[in-house]
């Protein structure tokens, strides 16, 4: 853990705000100081709001302004751009401490996910097991990346983590507390990230599985009498249980959106939320929800739903983005699988893939053994690693939701079922260390030279294993600080990713302030001043904040930058390559738009990180 955060408080500082960052950083700070919920409904408050948290305790010591009277605020529908920009840029506030201070918490975030992660894999394992999925998530590149920036994602995975164990918890343990801690958990994870209403339908289904094992129990049970007296109890039983954790989360949700929405004028409210629905083809659902908004009871329930509803909308339209060469407004069935195995580190995908072989092989070698041995060994699988089962459906059905939809934009959208991953890999890889014990009848001679073959094989597994974890510990070293671009050796390392993808897997916008430095070193070094640049940027900062008069906002439409007697033009990688890039659907994609005019696009003059490409230009 400590090594982790090590690892993300130099990036924390050095890179720029990423694409979401002033929306939630500004939003979350609305939250809590004025209770107003009007900008980001699209995201649920939990991250946010805690993000903020070190804002208050900074503008103790020193006043930060927050745009109230600019139009964003006031008039327009959700204006969580225009407020982001003024509040971090524009606001006569300090806008890296504010981000580095607003990054504190989703740090924190990080190293709890870590740290249940062992604890979870430790009442599976042991405890030195254990620590092999933890080192896996604390240094995995893209966990690193996403754990130091003001997104849902790594909160997302800490709620999918913790409520999945406390649920699991009230099944084996189900007493009052049990109960009453898993839907608080349940909760205060539906209030980080709305992919984690998920969980509500897997619940259901683990419900009902395990209504399904006390019923088959109970037609096997020779006693005839009450039988469906017996089932009736366990459907009460069980159902009612999930019902009281969920009810118990609703309520967590009702809370946290009503003191939220406290200060939300409830005539803005029902207009914004009438605007943002207007499109929504199910009136019917749609006119409810904004009917809810009206009311002074109701409306929490409809800021929620709101944010469901505008996060399916999202994931089921068209989302323009870059992948394997081609551009595309649908989503690819492949796209995760493919981009994990991309991003993920190499030696994390030999130990999954080497576990997968383990489990198939002893699958394999069981069915040979008839359909009574199968049978067998799921039933006892089924009562001794029930957990292990439950994570395995959570990965499935988790996977395949993310592949049907269409917002193709990163790996951190499969973040929640990562740490269910490294679990069952690391798993069945200590199976694969088990040793038999001797067989009694064996001689003196031959149980030596069992020991010793044995050792051997030992030897060999663990400096395997060893040899991977070190490769990951220092390939992720090596990419200190540019975590976010850093793909595995197959497909391009640190620096050449975008060749494959871009958006959050690779350019969000971190480089920005190392554009700063490198044009002050260019005129040190170089003993030339660069009067102005032309910036394509993609993200989240502003190049004037931080470039001043230099900087020249531009894109390929305005032209060639030196007919206006500008010789520089830096372009973020993830502008180029939607600009090049041939199209896989139709829609609006313009000559003027594809950098017609310059030439070699993808082999420029400087790079400045990893994500933003420098070009000088000539008559």
């Amino acid at each position: 853990m400590i090594s982790a955060f090590l690892l993300m408080i130099g990036p924390a500082k050095q890179d720029s705000a990423i694409m979401d960052e002033p929306v939630h950083i500004s939003a979350g700070y609305s939250y809590i100081k004025f209770l107003d919920y009007r900008l980001n409904p699209e995201h649920p408050p939990l991250i946010k709001a805690l993000s903020a948290i070190p804002l208050l305790f900074q503008s103790f010591n020193q006043q930060i302004n927050f745009p109230l009277d600019s139009d964003s605020w006031k008039n327009q529908v959700n204006g969580q751009w225009g407020v982001g920009n003024q509040f971090l840029y524009n606001s006569d506030n300090d806008a890296d401490k504010i981000i580095f201070y607003s990054r504190i918490i989703p740090m924190l975030l990080m190293l709890i996910l870590i740290g249940f992660t062992y604890f979870w894999a430790n009442k599976l394992m042991g405890k030195w097991w254990a620590l092999i999925p933890a080192m896996l998530i604390a240094f995995s590149p893209n966990f690193l990346a996403h754990g130091h920036y003001v997104t849902t994602d790594i909160g997302a995975t800490l709620g999918f983590l913790t409520t999945s164990y406390f649920f699991l918890k009230s099944i084996y343990k189900p007493t009052r507390k049990n109960i009453i801690i898993a839907g608080i958990i349940l909760g205060l994870a539906l209030l980080s990230k709305f992919s984690v209403v998920l969980l509500l339908p897997l619940f259901a289904l683990i419900t009902a599985i395990v209504f399904l094992e006390k019923i088959i129990k109970e037609f096997n049970n020779p006693i005839v009498e009450s039988k469906l007296k017996k089932i009736f109890k366990y459907f009460i039983y069980d159902f009612g249980r999930l019902f009281l954790i969920f009810l118990i989360g609703i309520l967590i949700v009702y809370s946290f959106y009503f003191a939220f929405t406290l200060n939300y004028p409830i005539e803005k409210q029902y207009s914004d939320t009438g605007i943002i629905l207007q499109s929504l083809d199910n009136r019917y659902i749609a006119d409810s929800v904004i009917a809810m908004s009206k009311n002074e009871i109701f409306r929490p329930f409809s800021q929620y739903i709101l944010g469901l509803l505008m996060t399916i909308q999202r994931s089921t339209s068209d989302n323009i983005n870059y992948f394997l060469g081609q551009i595309s407004k649908t989503g690819n069935w492949n796209y995760f699988p493919i981009v994990f195995l991309m991003k993920e580190t190499l030696s994390s995908i030999i130990i999954i893939f080497l576990a997968i072989i383990l489990s198939f092989y002893g699958i394999l070698k069981t069915s040979f053994k008839g359909l009574k041995a199968i049978k067998d060994e799921f039933l006892e699988y089924f009562a001794t690693n029930f957990s292990e089962l439950c994570m395995l459906i959570f990965i499935i059905i988790y996977w395949l939701c993310s592949m049907y939809s269409s917002l193709n934009i990163g790996i951190r959208h499969i973040f929640p079922t990562i740490p269910f991953i490294y679990i069952l890999s690391i798993q069945a890889i200590k199976k694969w260390f088990y040793i038999a014990p001797e067989n009694i009848a064996n001689g003196l001679a031959e149980k030596f030279s069992n020991a010793i073959k044995k050792i051997f094989n030992l030897i060999v597994k663990f400096s395997f294993l060893s040899i991977l974890l070190i490769w990951l510990v220092i390939g992720t070293m090596l990419s200190h600080p540019y975590y976010l671009s850093k793909f595995n050796e197959g497909f391009g390392g640190t620096y050449d990713g975008y060749k494959y993808v871009v958006d959050s897997n690779f350019d969000w916008g971190q480089d920005l302030k190392r554009l700063k430095n490198w044009m002050n070193d260019f005129s040190i070094n170089q003993n030339g001043q660069i009067e102005s640049i032309a910036i394509d940027y993609f993200g989240g900062g502003d190049p004037n904040y931080y470039l001043g008069e230099k900087a020249i906002k531009w894109n390929s439409a305005d032209g060639n930058p030196i007919e206006n007697d500008i010789e520089w033009i830096a372009i973020s990688v993830n502008n180029i390559q939607n600009a090049i890039t041939k199209i896989n659907q139709n829609f609006d994609h313009r000559p003027q738009d594809e950098y017609l005019w310059l030439k070699n696009p993808l082999s420029p003059d400087y790079k400045v990180g990893t994500s933003i490409f420098i070009y000088k230009l000539n008559n």
